[in-house]
């Protein structure tokens, strides 16, 4: 099994006629995905990699209804409303690697989301992978590169950065294991998709024994967590790598890397750490220890 994303998944791409829409086509079709659609007003007839151009969600959709997942490659302007219309059109996970869009847009757009039971999977996120299965986005780079880096395996990986993705599953498959899927999340304030969130799609998932974390300081996702925990809702083996320890250094509200690892009091790597601690999570000092943590147990 694996979350997210099966050989049968149907993926269209918002922004397809774009040179980074381009490349997702590219990264995904090569990777085995089924991309079946894009869309890009004004281009509609066009034809990009093979897949066919619509002006509208709502043109693509009625061509290929099984259509499940978008992802979105528009400028931070447009997001908003490439979003709204994928929600409109009731497609199920919506993935955005799109940057800068406004916070206040970002939560209109989460809001609408949930009204409908809709997964919204980033904003900045370069996407998600399931090794032999298929990959929304870029995550994980050229075909090459994806397969040393990612093979089938035991272990699932949640990441804040785009870059240890690809690292931390690296790390996993040199220790000899493998990835159930790789999803990472983003790095902005608010996140469509929670750690919390992808713990319980783990929690069911039949092939994801245990499940590595790279976190940072800022926001209070991983409180989340704790609570899950707690509830008994999440009951596997999970290991957890908070980065940016120095931030203590630096004045409250300042923002260190991502938009959304702003220092706050209560919200720092060793406050977050002493919490998950407290629930039997494995804490990593580096992040290459998070594979020492976890190998026992997948």
């Amino acid at each position: 099994m694996s979350i997210l994303i099966d050989k049968n998944t149907k993926v269209l791409v918002q922004g397809i006629t774009g040179k980074e829409g381009q490349k997702a086509v590219a990264a995904m079709r090569e990777y085995g995905t089924q991309v079946v659609a894009g869309v890009r007003p004004g281009k509609g007839g066009e034809v990009v990699e093979g897949i066919p151009v619509f002006d509208s969600v709502q043109e693509a959709m009625s061509a290929h209804p099984d259509i499940s997942t978008t992802t979105i490659y528009v400028p931070p302007f447009a997001a908003k409303a490439a979003i709204l219309e994928a929600i409109e059109n009731n497609i199920s996970i919506i993935n955005t690697i799109v940057e800068r869009i406004p916070i206040q847009d970002t939560a209109y757009c989460l809001a609408s989301a949930k009204e409908k039971n809709i997964r919204l999977i980033g904003p900045s996120s370069l996407g998600y992978i399931s090794p032999g299965e298929g990959r929304v986005g870029v995550v994980g780079g050229p075909l090459v590169l994806a397969n040393q880096v990612f093979q089938p395996g035991s272990v699932g990986v949640i990441s804040r950065s785009g870059g240890m993705t690809n690292e931390l599953s690296w790390q996993i498959r040199k220790a000899g294991l493998g990835q159930s899927t790789a999803v990472h999340v983003g790095g902005d304030l608010l996140m469509g998709t929670t750690y919390a969130d992808l713990l319980k799609l783990f929690e069911k998932d039949i092939q994801t024994k245990a499940v590595v974390i790279f976190g940072e300081h800022g926001g209070g996702y991983e409180f989340e967590v704790v609570e899950m925990i707690k509830n008994k809702e999440f009951t596997k083996p999970l290991a957890v790598y908070i980065g940016g320890k120095f931030a203590n250094m630096f004045p409250e509200g300042m923002n260190i890397g991502h938009a959304g690892a702003i220092v706050e009091k209560g919200q720092s790597a060793e406050e977050k750490e002493v919490v998950l601690k407290s629930v039997g999570v494995l804490i990593a000092d580096t992040y290459e220890d998070l594979v020492i943590k976890i190998k026992p147990f997948a």
